[in-house]
């Protein structure tokens, strides 16, 4: 892929428009190489080449000049001879470099040689940590794919168009074809023409068609890429140089960066185009997208506090338009190598493009689920068709619809990069829609505005609803696991059940009924009773909360806080095995136990009393030297609620 795509590593983009002679020396093309010309110091080098000179910085800059340029077919040739020479040290970086030339070129087999070499020497390096936490990679690639259908968008030209969105139906891309001006800039990175935006309406099936230049307001006399508009369509975010008001910005080896840029839209032209607070004449900050909330914008760039070439980060937009720290999305996403291109679904799915993580080849498209704590799932690759052994990002797509975009430098395309059109046929992850009603159980009509909670298997709270006017509710959950949902409502006893979603796609319907509370409390009452409440029970010789314990205490907790004023005094109790004066203080620590639990939840200490009253209460026949099964023993082991004040 070319620079003005992806701007990784440095992601600069250099602006000198002179042609250096091809007779240059190798100082002359040192100099290209160090300004990131390589178009210029690949012509100098490789004419030195073939004179026969041999020279090791020579052989990785020539692999780097095309890596970089997202031609690793032919960076496999210039690595190839530096790994040839005899007794020369190889940094690491190489090694991976090489590794992932050899993928692209469907070699492998030598790939995984090169990767395992660069695991031996590399210290601490995530991508080596990768490759071997991830040894069956291909295999997973393999089942993650022939997801897609896909094919090229009919919206390409022979130049590099990439980077898309949506905006007022139309799809927005970026592109190198310079249409209608006079003199074509050039920049000697790629030898591609400065990019400009440009618009194509989306018809049926979101098919794009009729590209035209993007509204002028926005272009200058270098390289714009890749926007994310807001819902309103009133604000966009886009990369640009650093280039405003006339003037260029330049960082300490006098180089031109990029930088994000932000603008308002008023009376149909785009003004007040500022950059964003967070950027630098000193590092790069490129292609932005944003949360679904528009709360949070995610970016690529390479600021302090980068892991690898480049990172993805994410920054707080707050009330009023300011912006909070850029935050480093942490090594979960980012590795040593590049990450780019950030995109975040309507579902909360955060996808990118990687060379770090384990791909089939360049640049891959990768995603990870964005928890509600923002944490993040396992990052997993997006499988063939959607990546190939070139150059895979800028990836999007509609939630609903799964029709999106994706750009690729892949074989058989029309341009240097092109922009390919997909319909997705099969989620990445397998879910299952939760779902059902909340009914009265005897008159089994529906209950509004009930409250369900969902619980996954270790009843770890995962999300909140109410049902709606019908009763319903709604839960997308993963495939095959075990979920506990709670139904509540005032006047209502609550319910609880558990449910095993479908190894497939697909929903679970799971209805519940709740009855009618026709409980009148009053003082010495046992709340476990009146409110169908289970005893809580404990193991054998244990005072600590049982799972099952602990959800039958969620329910006291919930009467105690609806009955603010109400006490208890809370009675623990054993089996008959084990002595007297154990059983005593077992059950005296078990009583302990469940007040301190309902205490550490919310509810103040002076409600609350509690005795252990040993095995001096069973409720069996199975006192001392009695046969009892352990079911029965298990019925004593015990605590009683009983209420002492409203």
């Amino acid at each position: 892929m070319k620079k003005n795509i992806l701007f990784y590593i440095a992601m600069i983009s250099v602006f000198s428009l002179n042609i250096y002679s091809q007779k240059a020396k190798l100082a002359n093309a040192d100099k290209n190489y160090d300004n990131y010309a390589y178009i210029d110091a690949i012509k100098t080098y490789e004419k030195v080449a073939e004179k026969g000179y041999k020279s090791a910085p020579m052989f990785e800059k020539l692999g780097n000049a095309y890596y970089f340029n997202g031609e690793l077919d032919k960076a496999v040739k210039w690595y190839a001879e530096l790994f040839a020479m005899p007794e020369v040290q190889i940094e690491p970086s190489y090694y991976y470099r090489y590794a992932q030339s050899l993928r692209a070129s469907g070699d492998n087999d030598k790939a995984d040689q090169i990767l395992k070499e660069f695991d031996k020497i590399s210290d601490n390096d995530s991508r080596a940590k990768l490759f071997k936490e991830n040894a069956n990679y291909l295999d997973e690639i393999k089942a993650n794919s022939g997801r897609y259908k896909i094919e090229n968008a009919a919206i390409n030209s022979q130049y590099s168009d990439y980077g898309s969105t949506i905006y007022n139906n139309k799809i927005v891309f970026t592109s190198a074809r310079d249409t209608g001006s006079l003199g074509h800039r050039k920049h000697t990175w790629t030898d591609q023409h400065f990019t400009n935006l440009y618009s194509a309406d989306l018809g049926e099936e979101n098919i794009p068609s009729n590209p035209v230049k993007f509204n002028k307001s926005l272009k200058s006399k270098f390289n714009e890429a890749t926007p994310v508009f807001t819902k309103d369509g009133n604000t966009v975010y886009f990369t640009r140089n650093n280039y405003i008001d006339g003037k260029k910005g330049k960082n300490e080896k006098g180089i031109t960066l990029v930088k994000l840029y932000k603008a308002t839209l008023e009376a149909e032209k785009w003004t007040n185009i500022q950059p964003l607070p967070f950027t630098s004449d000193n590092y790069s900050t490129a292609h932005p997208a944003l949360s679904p909330d528009e709360k949070t914008l995610y970016f690529a760039s390479d600021m302090p506090g980068t892991l690898g070439l480049s990172d993805i980060f994410k920054v707080q937009i707050n009330d009023g338009g300011s912006f909070g720290t850029p935050v480093n999305l942490g090594s979960t996403i980012n590795t040593e190598g590049r990450e780019t291109f950030p995109f975040v679904s309507q579902e909360n799915e955060l996808y990118f493009a990687s060379d770090g993580h384990p791909g089939v080849g360049g640049l891959d498209i990768f995603m990870a689920k964005i928890n509600d704590d923002h944490s993040f799932n396992k990052v997993q690759n997006i499988g063939m068709d959607a990546n190939s052994p070139k150059d895979d990002f800028a990836f999007i797509i509609d939630s609903k619809s799964r029709r999106g975009f994706l750009s690729s430098n892949r074989d058989g395309g029309q341009g240097y990069d092109d922009i390919y059109q997909f319909l997705e046929t099969k989620r990445l992850i397998c879910e299952q829609e939760l779902h059902g009603e909340i009914t009265n159980l005897d008159s089994k009509i529906p209950l509004p505005n009930a409250k369900v909670t969902l619980f996954d298997n270790k009843m770890n709270l995962s999300n909140t609803v109410y049902t709606d006017q019908k009763g319903t509710y709604t839960f997308m959950v993963e495939c095959g696991k075990l979920y506990t949902v709670r139904a509540e409502k005032e006047d209502y006893n609550t319910n609880e059940k558990q449910v095993t979603t479908s190894k497939e796609n697909g929903k679970t319907y799971l209805p519940i009924a709740l009855e009618k509370n026709q409980c009148k409390v009053t003082i010495g009452d046992d709340l476990g009773k009146c409110f169908s409440i289970k005893n809580i029970y404990f193991d054998l010789d244990k005072s600590n909360i049982r799972t099952e314990a602990a959800l039958d205490l969620e329910k006291i907790l919930d009467v105690l806080n609806q009955y603010p004023n109400m006490k208890l005094d809370i009675r623990s109790h054993t089996d008959s095995r084990a002595s007297f004066k154990y059983n005593e203080a077992l059950s005296d620590r078990r009583a302990k136990s469940t007040i301190s639990w309902l205490v550490q939840n919310g509810i103040n200490a002076n409600r609350l009393t509690g005795k252990g009253y040993g095995e001096s209460q069973l409720v069996n026949k199975c006192a001392d030297n009695v046969k009892c099964t352990e079911e029965e023993h298990q019925m004593n082991r015990r605590s009683e609620f009983i209420i002492t004040d409203l």
